[in-house]
């Protein structure tokens, strides 16, 4: 069971990276914010429209490994047509499902098809690569202006 859900792991890593979802800059946007990773220099820009607390419409745009793309491509595609406060109620979740952090496999189970990123705690150095996109779409949310980092 394991080596398949490995398997799916790395089929639908590829699959986002290769066709990233959602992969373009936006013209219209009212929130935007952007990532960096200083371990290994993966780069994000979201931008996000914002109508009534509801996010319309969602994207990105960077450069970076598999992880961190697939990773913004997956999240790009879950929270078009979330509420704001179920956005970071899902970067909550979704940061300690890849830490591992106490409550990961509660949160595990509360991110649906995201679950399928779980399997990068086995390799803690990427962590930060796919937590990325996460750490910039909450400060678009918050209208933080510094860049948001891994660190």
């Amino acid at each position: 069971m394991m080596a398949e859900l490995d398997d799916l792991y790395q089929e639908v890593i590829l699959d986002h990276n290769k066709s990233p979802r959602n992969f373009r800059a936006m013209a219209g946007a009212n929130r935007k914010a952007e990532g960096y990773n200083p371990l290994c220099g993966d780069q994000v820009t979201v931008f996000a429209l914002v109508e009534e607390g509801v996010i319309r419409d969602i994207s990105f745009q960077g450069s970076g490994c598999a992880i961190s793309k697939a990773s913004a491509s997956l999240m790009t595609a879950e929270l078009k047509g979330k509420p704001e406060s179920a956005a970071q109620a899902l970067f909550e979740n979704v940061h300690k499902m890849l830490t591992g952090e106490p409550g990961a496999e509660q949160a595990s189970e509360k991110v649906g098809k995201l679950r399928i990123l779980s399997g990068v705690c086995k390799f803690p150095a990427r962590v930060k690569c796919a937590s990325l996109a996460w750490h910039t779409v909450s400060a678009a949310l918050k209208g933080e202006a510094q860049p948001a980092t891994t660190e």
